[in-house]
């Protein structure tokens, strides 16, 4: 049904010939770099397009591993819905929520987590490492706990308290690590290939860009089958605005969509590693990533390339913004919509107020709320008390 696509070099592999990334492109690849030959998967669009019914949409055609595959964790279709309130205050006639704070962990994160736990259930592997600052380790142990799996994290010991815990009571086997996420995901890599085990690092892995392109199916679907104009991810490591850009792909190709909506990154004016690249073209790490929005805090993005052909392709733009503008905009959303985002979600809010001349206020923009605001309660409390 597929085949993987390196999505520098162009090669083409079957699905079981390679498990991580192109094997030319990442040849040059050194940790503390960006990924080089990132895959994606290639699908028969005109076999889906021929069994996709509108009258019963079954999204399961575009996904990359079987649903028999799949472990009993029910995610995704998250709430997608007009916020009148917030259009009110901010101008905005068309404003829509994506709300994945409903996921069972809290996070977008499960989406990813969910395709490469069943990836490990059809290749027979019990571990499954990943690096995380939080929502993809309490992502990954909250899926490996449903499907009888084992989940090793490698985590920057200043990750937050509830996310920590939060791995810890599903069962994983946490590794505090002292440094950065960066640090983390250079251990993991070398945990993976001395000892074994399936590795989840977000882009290192494909089905993490294919676990997190099922929003932008599911927007597709509740928005009465077109696209929206615009959607504002918020970007660390770039793969969840690659999986979204990818999701919309795979319609464009199938010829379910025309248009690939317009993708806004949206990073921490510290960690602006890919806002930086797409405003450039050069790449250069962030110098100090150090934020109060920790889901985006990246000095060295994994997925960079691909993240800025994204928001290119698209005809999108980046924008960064203050933590003291991440923390108005979590309050802002909290009090106009009663959803609690943490602040990495809150971002997309300020990123949004600070695009006004540079969205029309007329289309449907959609903004993407990626985790849940009770993973990091201290920055809230630190921001409110202040």
């Amino acid at each position: 049904m597929f085949r993987y696509k390196c999505t520098q070099c162009g090669k083409e592999y079957k699905r079981d010939e390679v498990k991580y990334l192109c094997p030319d492109c990442s040849k040059s690849y050194e940790p503390g770099m960006p990924l080089k030959g990132v895959l994606t998967a290639e699908f028969d669009y005109d076999l889906i397009k021929s069994k996709f019914n509108r009258e019963n949409p079954d999204l399961n055609l575009f996904s990359a591993v079987e649903k028999k595959f799949y472990p009993g964790f029910f995610h995704g279709n998250t709430p997608f819905h007009k916020s009148e309130r917030l259009c009110g205050l901010t101008g905005f006639e068309n404003l829509y929520l994506k709300n994945d704070t409903l996921n069972p962990s809290g996070s977008y994160k499960d989406r990813a987590s969910f395709l490469v736990v069943a990836e490990a259930i059809r290749i027979g592997e019990e571990k499954i490492v990943t690096a995380s600052t939080g929502n993809a380790a309490s992502s990954l142990a909250a899926v490996c706990a449903s499907a009888g799996k084992s989940a090793l994290i490698f985590a920057p010991e200043s990750a937050p308290a509830a996310k920590l815990l939060q791995m810890q009571v599903y069962g994983a086997e946490v590794f505090k690590v002292k440094g950065t996420y960066d640090d983390a995901f250079k251990l993991s890599i070398e945990y993976t290939n001395d000892n074994g085990g399936l590795n989840r690092n977000t882009a290192y892995h494909p089905l993490t860009i294919e676990g997190k392109k099922t929003s932008a199916l599911e927007m597709f679907v509740q928005n009465n089958f077109k696209p929206p104009d615009a959607v504002l991810v918020p970007v660390g490591d770039g793969v969840i605005i690659s999986g979204v850009y990818k999701g919309f792909y795979d319609l464009k190709m199938c010829g379910l969509i025309e248009k690939i909506p317009e993708l806004i990154c949206v990073q921490s004016e510290n960690s602006n590693a890919i806002s930086d690249f797409i405003e450039t073209g050069v790449y250069r790490d962030a110098a100090n990533p150090a934020t109060v929005a920790d889901s985006i805090s990246v000095k060295t993005p994994s997925n960079a390339y691909m993240a800025r052909n994204a928001v290119i392709a698209s005809g999108g733009f980046a924008v960064t913004v203050s933590d003291k503008e991440i923390m108005e905009a979590q309050k802002t959303l909290a009090a106009s919509t009663g959803i609690y985002a943490e602040p990495s979600s809150a971002a997309v809010l300020a990123g949004l107020l600070k695009s006004k001349t540079k969205l029309d206020k007329k289309k449907q923009i959609v903004l993407l709320i990626t985790g849940s605001g009770l993973k990091d309660t201290a920055a809230t409390a630190k921001y409110l008390n202040g």
